[in-house]
């Protein structure tokens, strides 16, 4: 269960890698980009398909960055993501955040075996300030059920 401890530790970090951020705009990866962007983040796009995101240079990998990150938000499928906690822990990255659909049970086991701070089952854009209308509203519904972290 992700704490929200967790969660503001993530948010605190301010140089992040985004793995699998997507060339379509449509697709999640790329808002999520374009927004942290928009507030302030230094990030750095990695998916091995594409040589730019939104304008700025796309790296193949964690291990391709070209300086340190303090955290990654993984946008792949659960399958992916079990390799991508790997990479993190070799590139010394001890916060990761599995957006909501990326997490795998072994990719959690593998940061809380391996000291990394892990968000997994939440959405970051209902938390990295300032929140969008759409994802205040989202998070004011997870609050009235009782699934906000605490």
């Amino acid at each position: 269960m992700t704490i929200k401890t967790a969660v503001n530790d993530f948010l605190a970090q301010r140089t992040l890698a985004i793995v699998g951020v997507s060339r379509s705009r449509e697709k999640f990866g790329n808002m999520a980009y374009r927004e942290l962007r928009a507030k302030g983040y230094r990030l750095f796009p990695v998916n091995p398909k594409a040589d730019s995101i939104e304008g700025d240079h796309c790296y193949q990998s964690l291990n391709a960055l070209p300086s340190a990150v303090e955290g990654a938000l993984i946008i792949v499928p659960p399958a992916e993501t079990e390799q991508v906690v790997r990479d993190a822990a070799a590139a010394g990255i001890r916060h990761v955040w599995m957006q909501q659909g990326a997490e795998s049970d072994a990719a959690i086991r593998f940061c809380e075996d391996n000291e990394i701070s892990v968000v997994y089952g939440e959405c970051i854009l209902m938390f990295a300030e300032p929140v969008a209308f759409y994802h205040l509203m989202h998070r004011w519904v997870w609050r009235l059920l009782g699934k906000l972290p605490k």
